[in-house]
């Protein structure tokens, strides 16, 4: 056996003997491990390997992704134009594609020093609720910034001033392991610059947010609703995870029901979340949301031209939005890589005797009635409960969201982050992108993961690098 075999096989052996008695031992892969969606799996490991059709979707369907694909990836334009299907952008926006945001279907990133607008990370604004706002906060989750609105747009049409500039400066957090290796965290500050209607309300609340991975989203869709209620949890005696559901407003059905999607589970399905980005991401009309994203105080944009249909139809049809959900639901999870690696079983084993698994949940099998048939009775492995979890001062935002506190986020999936690199051409994590690698990533854990990331900081090199090969084998 090779020395590397050697010295991993030893380790297993030492967390087997040493690991909490309620811990499980992993000394080889567990069966179907590697499809991480299940069926719909693809074994792809390039840079397109996040923008790939479900493996099980047969040809008959393909179609319908495909130009779904070319509604997602493709440039919406400023109305009146000849170009009426893809007509309407703005007045005030953040991109004109949602491809940008979601680079090749991956991960967004925080602009660089000397880029001209945020393009993939995007700027949520509201102020402290109070019982006066009480239908708005069950209904919108928040209260928006009253010239600004919930988000803020950094770009617009021509005759429309931009909301204002964003950019982002970091402040150095050195953070020390228990054998004296030290890393230096870094601590963003927010900047909003030219503000284009004048002053915000003194109280504004900031919250940056990158875009996140596409891939896998209609299995999360899938997952039953009794199976994510049944992890959710209340802190009591030595158990401080306390997974807590959002409910959130159901624009279609009128009503209040389980949240999903978004860094803090704000919305409830991947419809809404759709229409939500096309509106106040692009500026777009849907059905849904049938206005633009303008204020009362933003005259301009108020009596700008739009892209509408001579009956009112919205800018973005019924079927445009159908398309782009069939995509949104398909992208299929890549499979993942080296599952019976010696160090990457040692790193699970150190994974699970963190106890990281108590918020990143491992397994769940979608419903037979999913949305899809591709979708339903698939045994898939997020590494989420898409629960709410406190994660400490260090994280947090201070913006409340429907029943989300200000320390709280929803447990990020973790299936495809070892090919962030690949897809998406950096290694920047978390909501607004400030850890630079995983290891970072980690150790901004707090809250309900301190115990968890007291342990990783315990842990020597060796056993670093193999949770490390543990997280990007997913």
């Amino acid at each position: 056996m090779p020395p590397s075999l050697l010295r991993w096989s030893a380790l297993l052996m030492a967390l087997s003997l040493s690991a909490c008695d309620d811990a499980p031992r992993f000394t080889q892969a567990e069966p179907g491990e590697a499809r991480a969606g299940g069926a719909t799996t693809v074994n792809k490991a390039d840079r397109n390997a996040f923008s790939l059709p479900s493996a099980n979707l047969p040809p008959t369907r393909r179609l319908d992704f495909s130009v779904g694909n070319s509604f997602f990836r493709n440039p919406w334009v400023i109305a009146p134009s000849t170009t009426t299907a893809r007509d309407g952008l703005g007045p005030l926006f953040n991109t004109n594609a949602c491809q940008n945001c979601h680079v090749k279907d991956g991960r967004g990133h925080p602009p660089a020093p000397d880029a001209l607008n945020a393009v993939s990370m995007l700027v949520r604004l509201s102020i402290p609720d109070t019982p006066a706002y009480a239908k708005v906060i069950e209904q919108v989750g928040v209260v928006p910034e009253p010239v600004y609105g919930g988000q803020l747009q950094d770009m617009a049409i021509p005759g429309v001033a931009p909301e204002g500039r964003v950019r982002v400066e970091y402040d150095p957090l050195p953070v020390r392991f228990k054998d004296g290796t030290q890393v230096e965290l870094r601590k963003p500050r927010l900047q909003i610059t030219d503000l284009g209607y004048g002053p915000m309300h003194p109280e504004t609340q900031f919250s940056a947010r990158v875009a996140p991975p596409m891939i896998g989203l209609g299995l999360l869709e899938a997952i039953p609703e009794a199976a994510i209620l049944a992890n959710a949890r209340p802190a009591s005696g030595n158990k401080a995870i306390a997974g807590r559901p959002n409910w959130v407003w159901d624009d279609a059905q009128q009503k209040t029901v389980l949240g999903r999607f978004g860094w803090k589970a704000g919305q409830p399905n991947l419809n809404q979340q759709n229409v939500h980005a096309f509106s106040g991401d692009m500026g777009l009309t849907t059905r849904l949301r049938p206005f633009d994203d303008c204020t009362d105080a933003q005259t301009a944009c108020k009596q700008a031209p739009n892209g509408n249909g001579p009956d009112g139809e919205p800018e973005v049809s019924d079927n445009i939005l159908r398309l782009v959900l069939f995509y949104t639901r398909n992208l299929a999870v890549p499979a993942r890589r080296d599952v019976d690696s010696p160090q990457v079983l040692a790193g699970k084993n150190l994974f699970f005797q963190a106890g990281c698994q108590s918020c990143h949940t491992p397994s769940f099998t979608t419903a037979a009635n999913a949305a899809e048939p591709e979708l339903a009775n698939q045994v898939i492995r997020p590494y989420s409960d898409l629960l709410l979890h406190d994660m400490g001062e260090g994280l947090a935002d201070h913006r409340t969201e429907f029943k989300a506190s200000g320390r709280d986020w929803r447990t990020a999936p973790l299936w495809g982050i070892g090919l962030t690199e690949t897809v998406s051409g950096h290694t920047q994590f978390l909501h607004d992108g400030r850890a630079r690698n995983l290891m970072e990533a980690v150790l901004w854990h707090g809250g309900e993961a301190e115990g968890a990331k007291q342990q990783v900081l315990a842990f020597n090199a060796e056993q670093r690098a193999a949770l490390l090969a543990f997280l990007n084998s997913l």
